[in-house]
């Protein structure tokens, strides 16, 4: 074998490489063969048989396309033994001999490099790209057209139905809407407009890039989405009224419209269709109809200061029109509330017009207040109580959007068929019973210090499943634009005390050795015939026996109806049926006070009594009243206790279909707020008040009913809220005065209304509430309620002294009082010391009640011009009430709550 065979197998390379090394290398100097001298195909690539020299190729892609020129295809690598390089392995690189569109993966590249883009493809992709986008903007910008403001504003009405499915309204659509020229509109309008919305309107291409990229980075996250933030956007906006969507979609439609419009039409062409499209709240699309609905002048007419007004409710009227929504946002709605944010937002647009050059500081100093505005117009069919009515419905519709699906906007689109839960026979018959009492008894003429401003509100639901079949919300929605039934700021009184007697058959009172707050497994469960002192001028304690001091240091004395004691001298006990019978204030104040004014608060709340109508929990009165729900969520909760504790809110739709098929349906929900055992004993409890006590006007002949009267703090509100198996019902009656324009306005006393030395629950309240149930009930059999098992123990009992109790006050009820009768139990407390006089004269026993409640009360203290003033740290009104101070109107003035 040759030498040269046995040594190890030497590298070959083909190409420059190896002809330099065969130069340097060969100790003769010779040459390299040239390609091809052999004339052996093998030569082709890597050395012969016989370990020739390699001929120089070219490098690998030489040597391959050799190869494959030759027939052999990519060898997957050449014999050590001969010298030959290996081939790259298979699929590492593109075979370089065709040519590709885009190089990637990358020929001739390997690893990481492979996979790196060139910066040709990187250029020519983002050419593409772009070009791409200018191609469909072309096209985009091609396909829409330039909206036409006579199209808008051209919503269809909704109908509302009846219970019974019949027609009871069809309204919401009405075109209030009238195009004027740009000669017809204020510069004063036009500049504050372009002042508080969009500054650079004269100078700007239409859109603004970054309010579009915001809305639509809203829409990705799921959140609210924004509307164009220049004039020519929301003006783009308001006109498309063939898809109010908001997607991705309709906001690249928008731009592209929006696009076009700053492209091909002139600013003042933009700036009156913005103010002719506008919604500036009322109904009013436009600003010559806003002009009409909020001043009843033209357009041209209005001065700077109610320009910059209109400007501000463009921003959404909801919030914004001093007469309140609260039909739509009875807490963030009111009257006080909008015109607070309208003035701060129309003085800012002047400030800001003055600022920019718009207005001169000498006229700006003319509008400091806000314009007077008329009273909303309303549509003649909204007329009586069918206005309430449709106002209820909205309310509910839009408040619970997340479960309806409906907004505000969805709303005044129209084209709803909407199915409401009212009886229409019902709503006659409770409008007919107010009415009827009112005629026979307000005279304002005759009476105009005491009669004036009396107003009803009432609403009756059905405890089975909480809709609510009938309301009174006023005389007339056309000119009284409150609704009574929903939301007013009047105090309910002692007909709170129901929740009370709740809390304790549900908690029990707390041990007055323990802790303040203890778990339910160590108090005591009350019975109905526990005894608590109806003393007058009682001295309320906290649950462990020490006297209770407000923040001042000052004691509390419970006032009794009528300034008189209730029970059997020298203990004055009396059983809480009774205290109940006969509204008995000290006795529940007490009962409060031991419980715990938290698990009273809870005990409301569970029934269906909204929370952020309640006042303070802080204070013995919040046991008797001083907060003020709603004639509905009052009708509502007591359903509860007619409904063995089945507690079901307050509903006003059953279902909203459109064209297209159903929209919303309701379900009703039930929550067992109390155990059967508890709302059957309070029931029972209710009954008494009825039978024979300060209730007995709203006896029914023939059937059980449950109730409760309710009279407040200086005779300022009234209620009697009662029951049967199949309906209950709440009536209310104060005195507050429709006229806005009078400043601070407050609820009236009504001493010698009616002319009666006092109005209570048991007179008026209660005669509306017979009168609409007896005609209500016509024709339904009578059911009886659910026979209470035994429930509690008997707290507090002593032996009463024998003497007769004293009768009711004549101005609560003229029904006999009967004596109760004693019950010998276990004594569980220490008899109570008597009282003593805190205060040596009355007016400043006043003012112990006056920093009563922080969140209720109308009046501080006392009853100021009470017929009989008395040393006392909480005067209250005959049968409830409570004089808590530091309140104003409840929370937030008259028209706080929301309601069902």
């Amino acid at each position: 074998m040759s030498e040269h065979r046995r040594k190890p197998p030497q590298p070959q390379g083909g190409g420059r490489a190896a002809a330099r090394r065969g130069q340097s290398g060969s100790s003769s100097g010779r040459r390299a063969a040239p390609r091809g001298a052999t004339g052996s195909p093998s030569d082709a690539y890597g050395a012969g048989p016989h370990g020739g020299e390699e001929r120089p190729l070219g490098g690998r892609a030489e040597a391959r396309r050799a190869a494959q020129r030759s027939g052999g295809g990519r060898r997957r690598g050449a014999d050590p033994g001969r010298g030959g390089r290996r081939a790259a392995p298979a699929g590492r690189a593109v075979d370089p001999g065709k040519k590709r569109l885009i190089d990637y993966p990358r020929a001739g590249r390997y690893g990481w490099r492979r996979w790196v883009p060139s910066w040709k493809l990187v250029s020519g992709l983002g050419v593409a790209f772009f070009g791409s986008l200018v191609a469909i903007a072309g096209v985009g910008y091609a396909m829409v057209s330039v909206p036409d403001v006579a199209q808008t504003a051209t919503a269809q009405n909704n109908v509302y139905y009846w219970s019974n499915g019949t027609e009871m309204v069809s309204t919401g659509g009405e075109t209030n809407r009238q195009i004027i020229n740009l000669s017809q509109i204020p510069k004063e309008m036009q500049l504050a407009v372009v002042s508080q919305e969009n500054k650079t309107f004269y100078t700007d291409s239409g859109i603004d890039p970054k309010g579009i990229a915001r809305a639509m980075f809203n829409m990705a996250r799921g959140g609210d989405t924004q509307g164009g933030s220049t004039i020519t956007q929301q003006y783009v906006k308001n006109a498309m009224l063939d898809d109010q969507s908001q997607t991705v979609t309709r906001k690249f439609k928008e731009l592209f419209v929006s696009i076009k419009v700053g492209a091909s039409v002139s600013k003042d062409e933009i700036m009156a269709g913005y103010l002719n499209s506008a919604y500036y709240g009322r109904n009013a699309y436009g600003i010559q109809a806003a002009a009409r609905a909020y001043f009843n002048k033209d357009a041209i007419d209005l001065n700077p200061g109610e320009c910059a007004f209109l400007s501000a409710t463009l921003k959404g009227a909801t919030y914004y029109d001093p007469a309140g929504a609260t039909s739509i946002d009875p807490v963030n709605a009111t009257p006080e509330k909008n015109k607070k944010r309208a003035k701060l937002q129309m003085q800012d647009t002047l400030d800001k017009m003055v600022e920019l050059g718009h207005l001169d500081a000498a006229t700006r100093a003319k509008y400091t207040d806000l314009p007077k505005v008329q009273n909303p117009r309303a549509n003649s069919a909204l007329s009586g109580q069918t206005g309430y009515l449709v106002d209820l419905v909205n309310a509910y519709l839009v408040n619970n959007s997340d479960k309806t699906g409906i907004t505000e906007r969805r709303l005044r689109e129209g084209g709803l068929s909407i199915h409401t839960t009212f009886d229409k026979k019902k709503v006659a018959a409770l409008e007919k019973a107010v009415k009827k009492v009112e005629k026979a008894n307000i005279d304002p003429k005759e009476r105009p210090d005491t009669d004036t401003h009396v107003q009803f509100g009432g609403a009756s639901v059905d405890p089975a499943t909480g809709a609510i079949v009938a309301i009174y919300g006023g005389k007339d929605a056309t000119e009284h634009f409150t609704n009574n039934a929903d939301v007013t700021g009047a105090q309910v009184g002692s007909t709170f005390k129901p929740f009370v007697l709740a809390a304790a058959m549900s908690w029990g009172v707390r041990d007055p050795d323990g802790p303040e707050v203890q778990p339910q497994d160590e108090r005591t469960v009350v019975s109905p015939k526990s005894l608590y002192s109806g003393q007058n001028k009682f001295k309320i304690k906290n649950y462990d026996g020490t006297v209770w001091h407000d923040e001042n240091g000052k004691e509390w004395l419970q006032v009794n109806d009528g300034d008189e004691s209730r029970g059997t001298p020298p203990d004055y006990k009396i059983d809480l049926r009774e205290a109940m019978q006969f509204s008995t204030n000290s006795a529940f104040v007490q009962l409060g006070m031991d419980v715990g004014l938290d698990k009273v608060k809870e005990a409301a709340v569970n029934s269906g009594i909204l929370e952020n109508s309640l006042a303070g929990s802080n204070f013995p009165s919040f046991s008797i009243g001083v907060s003020d729900p709603s004639a509905i969520r009052m009708a509502g909760s007591y359903a509860t206790f007619a409904a063995s504790g089945k507690q079901r809110d307050p509903f006003s739709v059953t279902k909203v279909t459109s064209k297209d098929g159903p929209v919303f349906t309701h379900e009703v929900e039930t929550e067992q707020a109390f155990t059967s055992q508890v709302a059957d004993n309070v029931t029972d409890v209710l009954k008494t008040v009825v039978e024979a006590g300060t209730g007995t006007n709203a006896q029914l002949p023939g059937r059980e009913v449950a109730g409760k009267t309710g009279t407040t703090d200086d005779n300022k509100s009234a209620w009697f809220v009662g029951y049967t198996p199949q309906l209950s019902t709440a009536i209310s009656m104060f005195r507050y005065p429709d006229d806005e324009t009078i400043k601070n306005r407050t609820f009236l006393k009504m001493y010698g209304t009616g002319n009666q030395k006092s109005i209570h629950g048991a007179s008026f309240p209660s005669e509306i509430w017979q009168a609409y149930m007896a005609e209500a009930l016509k024709g339904q059999p009578a059911k009886k309620f659910p026979k209470p098992e035994p429930i509690g123990e008997i707290v507090n009992d002593v032996e009463p002294s024998p003497s007769p109790s004293p009768s009711v006050s004549e101005t609560e009820s003229e029904s006999p009082t009967p004596t109760p009768t004693p019950t010998k139990t276990k004594n569980n407390t220490p008899p109570p010391v008597e009282p003593t006089e805190t205060c040596t004269t009355w007016w400043n026993c006043e003012d112990d009640g006056g920093n009563g409640n922080g969140n209720g009360g109308t009046e501080t203290g006392g009853t100021e011009e009470s017929p009989t003033p008395t040393a006392t740290s909480s005067e209250t009104g005959d049968d409830g009430g409570g004089g808590n101070g530091n309140g104003g109107n409840g929370n937030g003035g008259l028209f706080t709550g929301t309601s069902g």
